[in-house]
């Protein structure tokens, strides 16, 4: 058996083996409800055999959204499709996770095949909020700096964002830290300017991430696994960096934090970023060895062997695949094929095709 395909346990869970579906944007909803686009997305994935199926970022607020289509759990009407979502992974056999979000200043914009570029409120868009007034591209209207009632209001909607996916069904929670939304926004010295408890040194800057940790930990049961995606660096002196993000993973760890996933980038625009096979995977082997904590490592993983290697040479936990998942829903089982693996979880529908 390759590692790969052994199983791995965190608290209460078993996942079937180390394959994790990325949480990836598919700006197809309407009001934040999840549609059967979102079913047939995330199912296709579970029925190709992953462990565990990340659900795309999820907006904990109306103004928490990137576009006006994503999907969003800020009330309990948006349950109702979520839960029939959950109910069909776990039948597949795979594990509903689902990525709390607040895209911060780099909300109010349009979905990518739309354009991308920031939508002005009169125009429809709404007024973005940010650690700081500093926007994220220069042509952006300027996102006003949370003050104290912001903040708690940031705090309580993941909290309840927390409980309602508890109430959907979901196994695994990740909060989002990374790609530049309002989380890492307070982590990075280039997008936190405040000279208050929650800007200027290390300790202040992870301040916000700490404090909906905590909170959301009083929503979310203890035996089922916790984990936080942060960007390792941004890329970018002066920004937050590997050191720091060892030192931030020490910390969640010590506070019931389970794996940390670990990506980078997205804080700023412009940025040059050496972009290749497995590149962001010697973030996750830097923060597995010196933290340690468990980590999953992303970032162009495109083959079995290739995710083989991650998890046997140690940089690794759990391998998170997104843009190869996208070309090949059932990447999983055909991965178990090429590395003489025997999975008994092909769907019985599709058993014919097995041999």
């Amino acid at each position: 058996m390759s590692t790969l395909f052994t199983q791995l346990t965190i608290k209460d869970i078993t996942f079937r083996n180390r394959i994790v579906i990325s949480p990836m944007c598919q700006y197809s909803s309407v009001e934040g409800f999840a549609t059967d686009w979102h079913l047939v997305h995330l199912g296709s994935r579970a029925v190709g055999g992953a462990a565990l199926i990340i659900q795309e970022a999820t907006a904990v607020s109306p103004e928490g959204r990137i576009s006006p289509d994503d999907l969003g759990i800020w009330k309990p009407e948006h349950l109702e499709k979520l839960k029939a979502i959950t109910a069909f992974l776990r039948e597949q056999g795979a594990v509903p996770g689902i990525q709390l979000a607040h895209a911060g200043r780099k909300a109010s914009s349009q979905s990518p095949w739309k354009g991308g570029r920031h939508i002005p409120q009169q125009e429809g868009g709404w007024q973005t909020v940010a650690p700081s007034a500093i926007p994220f591209r220069s042509t952006d209207d300027t996102p006003i700096a949370l003050d104290r009632a912001g903040i708690e209001k940031v705090i309580r909607d993941f909290t309840a964002a927390a409980f309602r996916a508890v109430q959907a069904g979901y196994q695994v929670l990740e909060l989002h830290s990374a790609h530049g939304y309002l989380i890492h926004e307070f982590l990075s010295p280039l997008s936190n300017h405040r000279t208050d408890e929650y800007g200027g040194s290390f300790e202040n800057r992870i301040r916000l991430l700490l404090q909906v940790l905590e909170s959301v930990q009083t929503a979310w049961p203890a035996n089922l696994p916790l984990l936080v995606r942060i960007s390792a660096t941004d890329w970018a002196e002066g920004g937050w960096n590997e050191i720091e993000s060892v030192q931030l993973a020490r910390i969640l760890k010590s506070k019931g934090v389970d794996l940390i996933d670990c990506s980078s980038g997205g804080l700023i625009p412009g940025v040059t970023i050496p972009v290749g096979p497995g590149y962001q995977v010697r973030f996750a082997e830097q923060v597995k060895k010196e933290a340690p904590v468990l980590t999953g490592a992303v970032g162009m993983i495109t083959t079995a062997q290739q995710a083989e290697e991650v998890l046997a040479n140690g940089q690794a936990d759990m391998i998170i695949i997104a843009r190869q998942s996208l070309r090949d829903p059932y990447f999983p089982l055909h991965a178990a094929r090429e590395l003489g693996d025997h999975m008994d979880y092909w769907p019985s529908q599709y058993l014919r095709a097995k041999e």
